[in-house]
C-alpha cells in the first residue's frame, strides 16, 4: 500500500489542500463567541452605565437624564461610605485568611500518608455547598440563646455573645464564614500546584543544606507555587467582593450598617427602595473597584511570581 506524502498545507496530494475555515478566515468561527460575549457581558455593562446617569425607578413610566447626580449623592451618603469601608475590611480579612489557610491545609494533606481523599473532600465541601443553606446553619450555631458557641462559652463561665447583632463582632463573624467557604477552593488549587513540583528539586535542596520541612517549603515549595498563589488570590478576592448571601440571610446589613457590603447596598437600593438609577451607580463603582483591584493584584503579583 502506498501512502501519499503530506503537502505543506497539512493535507495530502490525494486529499486536497487541507482544512480551511469557512469563509476563508477566522471571523465566522469567532462570530458566535463574540456575539455571546456581547450579549452576556458587554451589553449589560453598557446598560448599567447608561442607567446610572438617570433617575429611573423600577415601575416608573419614564426617566430623566441627571448626569453625575447619582455619583455626587453617593459621595454624600454615609451608608454608602460605610459599605465601602466594610467591603475593604471584609476583603482584606477573607483573602489572606482563605488563601493562607488553604495553603496550610494543602501542605498538611500532602505531608500526610493516609486519608488524603477524605480530607480533600471534607475541606472542599464548604465551597461546593449552597451558601444560602449553610448560612441558616451558621445562624443556628451563632444564636446567643441556643447556639453551640453560646453553650461552649457557658461551660467556661463566659457570657453569651450575640455574634451577628454586635457591631464589634458582626463583620468579623461574616469574614470568618467567608474564610471557611473559600479556603477549600484555595486548597484544591494548591494541591494541584504541589503535584507539578518535581521531587528532584527537594533532593537538590536537601543536598544544599535545606534538610528541614520549613526550609524546603521556603526555598522550593513557595517560590514554585507563585503562579498558583497569584491565581488563588485573584479568584478568592473576586468571591469576597461578590459576597451577598450571608449578609442578606444573617444580618441584612446591620446592626447600624456594620455589615453593609457593596453588593448588598446595590441590591437594597435597586430592589428594596426601587431606585434603579442610584443602584446602577453603585454597580458602576463596584465594577470599577473590582477591576482596579484585580489588575493591581496581577501587576504586583507578576513581578514576584517565579515561573518554571
Amino acid at each position: 500500500m502506498t501512502v501519499a506524502p503530506l503537502s505543506r498545507a497539512g493535507g495530502s496530494k490525494a486529499g486536497g489542500a487541507g482544512f480551511r475555515a469557512p469563509g476563508g478566515g477566522l471571523v465566522p468561527l469567532l462570530g458566535p463567541a463574540v456575539t455571546l460575549l456581547t450579549m452576556l457581558f458587554l451589553a449589560p455593562a453598557v446598560a448599567v452605565l447608561v442607567i446610572s446617569f438617570t433617575d429611573w425607578e423600577l415601575g416608573a413610566p419614564g426617566l430623566s437624564v441627571i448626569g453625575f447626580a447619582n455619583f455626587r449623592e453617593l459621595g454624600e451618603d454615609a451608608a454608602f461610605r460605610a459599605s465601602l469601608a466594610n467591603t475593604a475590611l471584609y476583603v482584606s480579612i477573607v483573602v489572606p485568611g482563605a488563601v493562607g489557610f488553604g495553603l496550610l491545609i494543602a501542605l498538611l494533606i500532602e505531608a500526610g500518608g493516609a486519608l488524603r481523599g477524605f480530607y480533600r473532600a471534607a475541606h472542599f465541601l464548604p465551597f461546593m455547598t449552597t451558601l444560602a443553606a449553610m448560612a441558616i446553619v451558621w445562624e443556628a450555631l451563632l444564636n446567643p440563646t441556643v447556639g453551640v458557641l453560646s453553650g461552649l462559652s457557658g461551660l467556661f463561665g463566659l457570657p453569651p455573645v450575640n455574634w451577628l447583632q454586635d457591631e464589634a463582632t458582626a463583620l468579623a463573624t461574616l469574614a470568618a464564614i467567608g474564610i471557611w467557604q473559600n479556603a477549600g477552593f484555595a486548597m484544591v488549587l494548591f494541591l494541584a500546584g504541589l503535584k507539578t513540583i518535581p521531587g528532584d528539586l527537594y533532593d537538590a535542596a536537601e543536598l544544599d543544606g535545606a534538610g528541614g520541612p520549613l526550609d524546603r517549603t521556603r526555598t522550593v515549595t513557595l517560590p514554585l507555587l507563585g503562579p498558583v498563589f497569584l491565581f488563588a488570590v485573584v479568584v478568592v478576592a473576586l468571591n469576597a467582593f461578590q459576597t451577598f448571601d450571608t449578609v442578606q440571610i444573617l444580618t441584612k446589613g446591620g446592626p447600624n450598617y456594620a455589615t453593609e457590603l457593596l453588593l448588598y447596598t446595590m441590591y437594597r437600593e435597586s430592589f428594596t427602595y426601587f431606585r434603579a438609577g442610584y443602584g446602577a451607580a453603585v454597580a458602576v463603582i463596584f465594577l470599577a473597584i473590582v477591576i482596579a483591584v484585580t489588575l493591581a493584584q496581577m501587576r504586583v503579583g507578576e513581578k514576584r511570581v517565579h515561573y518554571q
